[in-house]
């Protein structure tokens, strides 16, 4: 069948109507009437091939919340009426070892997305800027919020969740001492989920306007990382980091933060390196680099569930679809506080 959406067409063009189609129910699908799609900076890349790998027509949106509308016959524990999600995988081999543990994202044969089809190149996947998609059930999330918080639930499909699982996986809770750096889209969903998670929580910005949403978003303090005197008062003071820049910047200045066995765990992806780090920084508090992606999808239900319990939600704007292409020159700008939200019944 086929269903309205909104795309790009090259890399050049604007997000314009269009039509999609999609695949009839298998046994095992999920039909989902999309109500609210996130949109994530990612979306902008991958819409103009900042990335070369885009497939076009390219229809966005990785944060998907909807109603359910029909399900395949085997499938028992959903059903029309119900809430779901979907975030930034729809398939995965199943049988690797990344998979047999839950961290589809890291598959050995690579992930497939939402949008722009499999990450090692396939066939394409159309995402969250349209009307209905149909999805495995095994990669279709349920919502416990209220009805009234699903705009600020969509941006958890991605942004909650890679900010939740580096926390959880690096151990932050009661009695550790997190630092968060940036406050954006990602940053901002950091901040509150390590507070929720019963972390001392250090926010990091170059920006003394963003001091006070800090605080009011969980942060117990705010350093200006442009301040050479407050960063130095943290020195070896942390136990863990999150940096969620994706500009290249010095990341010598916050492993000098970290005490013995400290992590910098980066989720941000600069279009180029950062600066060299100098092995003594590592060597002698056994400090460490890490990476992040996403999470699985039994970890993403587990955030969900989190979120739901601690009221944790994203801070958003909420658009129309006409709005899409000002909305991309806004995130540019960082003109946004902290995400923005499609309506669908705008569509």
């Amino acid at each position: 069948m086929s269903y309205k959406a909104f795309g790009a067409q090259t890399s050049q063009s604007k997000l314009t109507p269009l039509t999609i189609p999609r695949r009839s129910l298998n046994h095992d699908d999920v039909q989902i009437q999309i109500l609210f799609c996130g949109v994530c900076h990612s979306d902008l890349h991958t819409a103009r091939n900042e990335w070369h790998a885009t497939q076009y027509p390219c229809v966005p949106g990785h944060e998907i919340v909807g109603r359910i509308t029909a399900v395949g016959k085997g499938v028992s524990d959903l059903k029309p009426g119900d809430f779901a999600a979907v975030g930034c995988m729809v398939d995965s081999c199943g049988t690797c070892a990344s998979c047999s543990e839950g961290e589809e994202q890291y598959c050995e044969s690579g992930f497939t997305g939402t949008y722009n089809g499999p990450i090692y190149g396939g066939e394409n996947t159309f995402g969250g800027y349209s009307e209905s998609i149909v999805v495995k059930r095994s990669f279709v999330l349920q919502v416990h919020h209220p009805e009234s918080d699903l705009p600020r639930v969509a941006p958890l499909l991605c942004a909650g969740i890679t900010l939740y699982s580096p926390l959880r996986h690096f151990g932050a809770g009661p009695g550790k001492k997190v630092g968060i750096v940036g406050l954006g889209g990602l940053g901002h969903m950091g901040v509150k989920l390590a507070r929720a998670m019963g972390a001392e929580v250090t926010l990091f910005t170059t920006s003394k306007g963003k001091v006070d949403d800090g605080l009011r978003l969980g942060a117990h303090q705010v350093c200006l990382s442009n301040d050479p005197e407050a960063m130095a008062r943290l020195t070896g003071q942390l136990d863990l980091i999150v940096d969620t820049v994706a500009v290249p910047h010095d990341l010598e200045a916050y492993l000098t933060l970290l005490g013995k066995n400290g992590q910098l765990v980066l989720v941000g992806a600069p279009e180029n390196p950062h600066p060299a780090v100098q092995p003594f920084t590592l060597i002698f508090k056994r400090r460490s680099i890490a990476g992040s992606l996403i999470g699985g999808i039994a970890e993403t239900q587990e955030m969900l569930d989190f979120c739901a319990r601690h009221q944790v939600l994203s801070d958003i704007e909420l658009i129309p679809m006409s709005a899409i292409n000002e909305a991309y020159e806004r995130m540019l700008r960082s003109d946004v506080r902290y995400r923005f939200v499609i309506d669908m019944a705008t569509l």
